[in-house]
């Protein structure tokens, strides 16, 4: 039930009710509620002190119906009743039927068939006559479709689109959006733009709206300078579909804001645009400021020899929408020979096949292929956001996805080759002479669902100047990267909040010139020539999983934090290492290092450390050689949290635990297995092998190693032959399971 207390009306309005009421009943509880609910509707009406719009109160929006009425729509955005502007009021019946949108012959599922007219006489106790019985009879068609209507309210037919929205069609055919209405009003102007950004324009006077793009001038083969106006203007409420065809697009349904010159389609103000077909050309957005400027992408390929085939050059925001079942596909040309001067006299071009100076959303349900064989797949050099489910694939010479601003993924298929590049930037960041510093809310890498494919980077797989965060607030993410580079790299911060993560990386797995922070989630790394995690300041986990299969170091860091987490880490050199943040101290010499200029040696030099562990389950092994399991430059501290080591050295000093400063192992759940014995912890001569648990009453393990050295910080260990006496138990990724009593 919502409850409803707006212009002292204070009665349980069932929705299910509102949809019934012109065809109610005989019962006489329904009859009664019934007329509880018209007078108190009438009750409001009559104590107005003018047409004040009563249900923008408690869950309902007002829309602007054709003939003045006030549409009240629900949470849902369903037709919950209108009022008219005699202050009569009429409530709809709803049976399922299909509509059609006219604009683009898609079919949707929506409400439709029922009609119902209120009684027009103002002195109407609320009585409500319907022209259609509940059972689903429905209207004439209008004149300008054969299309069902949704409803029919004072003679006009009211229909909803493939996108959701409510329109209505004027005497010319054209096809109206439903807006928001005015709060306080009997009569107002239809609606002529059909972009909800748009203001309502009154048909006698239409002010054009003037580009702030004139600052930018294109130049044809950079040596004849050929300036292209914009011609940024309002639209008349049409709905444009372009059609394209080889080297030519044709227009139906002009807005007056639609020019074409042979394959050049170029869109000068806000509103939503219709694109099918095959053909060589540009879409060009070159409206003002202020527009918000939507694609409806129908089974469109579109390619260009000279520049990119779809390049927002101004505008406030542009979506790209991809209708549901169709394929979209973008490429362009290897180089380019269209140049623009900008206001400086410095030339620009095109960097992406989608090349976006303004903000740009990618949505919907459909499929988008771009090639980008000049430089970037897709770019926004403001913000960047992928809405809904779609399936998007992109080949790049450089990069694949690039918001400058901002990469916001919220869900979809997204599969990215990028062949010299990042799979996914953003870089924005500000620049004072030779000092680079952080941009606040810009240079961000922000995914909170879909499924992300990086099949090939040839630097690194996902980068960001700011900080990278991956959180599950719409889905759970699943992230997949195979790089050259790095995997995961940000300048500041890296946060793995949620999502399955699988890298695969050249140089470090996840990194960070600063800290890095795993809160959840569950990552897999393999960096055989590098660090699985590396981070210049601070690592510190705090839960989720980090399994890192292979790595030179795995997890390293000048200060290393855990507070709980699940972690399995093997590397060929120390598993965990708490030595200064070097980014160079990989066993080969890297080939994919990231194009930040950060240099070896960032960080807090190699000299010291800090190693803290308080929680969490844990597993180090480490190959043979001259190598440790925990080791730290500085000092080591475990006080709580269950640790297992194996560390294989052979030669040199350290062995499953070292530290150069000083080091305290007081958990009880703590067990190292060498070869040879550990610099710090308590050693116990006791040969191990892989047939058997070992360990101490409050944790056990069986090692995958053989060896004759033990550490345990609650006296001597030795053979478990039943581990059903512990109260816990944790299998790791790599499939050892330790046992364990807190």
């Amino acid at each position: 039930m919502l409850s409803r207390n707006c212009l002292g009306i204070s009665t349980p309005i069932s929705l299910g009710l509102l949809a019934l009421l012109a065809g109610c009943s005989s019962d006489s509880s329904t009859t009664s509620a019934t007329n509880d609910l018209k007078s108190s509707i009438e009750g409001a009406i009559d104590g107005a002190t003018d047409n004040t719009n009563i249900c923008l109160y408690d869950g309902y929006s007002a829309m602007q119906g054709a003939t003045g009425e006030i549409l009240c729509m629900d949470a849902a955005g369903n037709l919950a009743f209108w009022i008219n502007t005699d202050g009569s009021y009429g409530f709809p019946e709803a049976a399922q039927g299909t509509t059609t949108d006219p604009a683009t012959g898609y079919s949707s599922a929506t409400e439709s068939g029922v009609v119902t007219t209120p009684t027009s006489d103002s002195t109407s106790t609320g009585a409500i006559e319907s022209s259609a019985s509940a059972t689903g009879s429905t209207e004439t068609p209008s004149s300008c479709t054969d299309s069902k209507a949704l409803y029919t309210i004072n003679g006009v037919s009211y229909y909803q689109s493939a996108q959701g929205y409510i329109y209505y069609f004027d005497e010319a055919c054209n096809r109206i959006k439903v807006e928001t209405a005015a709060s306080s009003s009997s009569t107002t102007q239809p609606i002529e733009s059909s972009d909800n950004n748009q203001p309502t324009v009154s048909s006698s006077s239409i002010t054009p709206i003037v580009s702030s793009s004139s600052s930018v001038t294109p130049t044809v083969n950079s040596s004849s300078a050929t300036t292209v106006t914009s011609n940024a203007s309002t639209s008349n409420g049409n709905t444009p579909t372009i059609k394209y065809a080889s080297a030519s697009a044709t227009l139906e349904n002009d807005n007056g804001c639609v020019s074409i010159d042979g394959g050049t389609v170029t869109i000068t103000c806000a509103g939503d645009y219709y694109f099918n077909g095959n053909g060589n050309g540009q879409i060009q957005v070159n409206a003002a400021s202020t527009d918000k400027v939507e694609l409806y992408l129908n089974n469109l390929t579109l390619s260009n020899s000279n520049d990119a085939p779809l390049y927002v050059r101004n505008a406030d925001k542009v979506v790209i929408n991809l209708e549901s079942g169709t394929t979209n596909t973008f490429s362009d040309a290897s180089t380019r020979t269209t140049y623009y001067t900008k206001a400086d006299g410095t030339k620009d071009t095109t960097g992406a096949a989608i090349y976006a100076k303004d903000d740009l959303t990618i949505k919907g349900e459909g499929t988008l292929k771009v090639t980008g064989n000049y430089n970037n797949g897709i770019h926004s050099s403001n913000d960047l956001r992928v809405r809904g489910n779609p399936t998007i694939n992109v080949t790049a010479k450089n990069n694949g996805l690039k918001g400058k601003g901002l990469v916001d993924i919220e869900g979809g298929d997204i599969t990215i080759s990028a062949t010299s590049g990042d799979g996914i930037k953003s870089d924005e960041c500000t620049v004072n002479g030779s000092d680079t510093t952080i941009t606040d809310g810009k240079g961000i890498v922000d995914i909170k669902g879909g499924k992300i494919t990086i099949t090939k980077a040839g630097d690194d797989g996902i980068q960001a100047y700011n900080y990278i965060i991956v959180r599950d607030s719409v889905s759970t993410p699943t992230i997949n990267v195979t790089s050259t580079g790095k995997g995961i790299v940000s300048e500041n911060r890296v946060y793995i909040n949620a999502g399955k993560i699988d890298i695969s990386s050249g140089d470090d797995g996840v990194h960070s010139n600063m800290n890095i922070y795993f809160n959840g989630g569950y990552t897999t790394i393999a960096a055989p020539k590098n660090d699985g995690v590396h981070a210049d300041s601070t690592l510190t986990i705090n839960d989720g999983t980090i399994y890192v299969t292979n790595s030179y170091e795995g997890l390293e860091a000048w200060y290393i934090k855990a507070n709980g987490g699940i972690t399995d880490v093997y590397g060929t050199d120390d598993a965990w290492n708490a030595a200064g943040g070097n980014d160079g101290s990989g066993n080969t010499s890297q080939g994919g290092q990231s194009n930040w200029g950060f240099g070896p040696g960032g960080g807090m030099g190699s000299s010291s450390g800090f190693l803290t562990i308080t929680g969490g389950v844990h597993h180090a092994k480490t190959s043979s050689g001259d190598t440790d399991g925990i080791d730290s430059n500085g000092e080591l501290t475990i006080s709580g949290g269950v640790v297992i080591v194996e560390c294989q050295i052979s030669g040199g000093m350290g062995g499953s635990f070292d530290s150069d400063g000083n080091a305290s192992l007081t958990s009880k759940t703590v067990l190292g297995f060498s070869s040879g014995s550990s610099e710090k912890g308590s050693n116990y001569s006791v040969s191990f092998s892989t047939s058997s648990y070992y360990g101490t009453s409050n944790v056990a393990f069986k090692p995958t190693i053989s060896g004759r050295y033990m550490v345990t910080t609650t006296g001597q260990p030795s053979q478990i032959s039943n581990v059903s006496s512990y109260s816990k138990s944790v299998t790791f990724p790599s499939g050892s399971t330790v046992y364990y009593n807190e």
